[in-house]
């Protein structure tokens, strides 16, 4: 265990920072799974309206570090294109 007082907060805030950052995918993981079954589904306009939700909340995430922004950006392309061809 950490013993100087600048490793101490260290450790403290990278524990705060780990909780924000596991809620943070949760949130994600849940916002994604609600897409796919809309798509799946057929219903393309619960889709549509999850969709800009869904994509502010990737680029916060990626923003913050808690996604790569390349991840990011794949997440986003896989979803519109799978909305898209769900239209079609």
């Amino acid at each position: 265990m950490a013993s100087h007082e600048s490793a101490l907060k260290a450790h403290r805030q990278s524990l705060a920072n780990r909780e924000r950052n596991r809620q943070f995918r949760s949130r994600l993981r849940g916002a994604l799974k609600s897409i796919r079954l809309a798509i799946d589904g057929k219903d393309v306009t619960a889709a549509d309206g999850a969709l800009k939700q869904t994509i502010s909340l990737i680029d916060k995430m990626a923003t913050k570090g808690v996604i790569h922004r390349n991840a990011a950006g794949r997440y986003k392309s896989r979803l519109t294109t799978r909305i898209a061809a769900a239209r079609a």
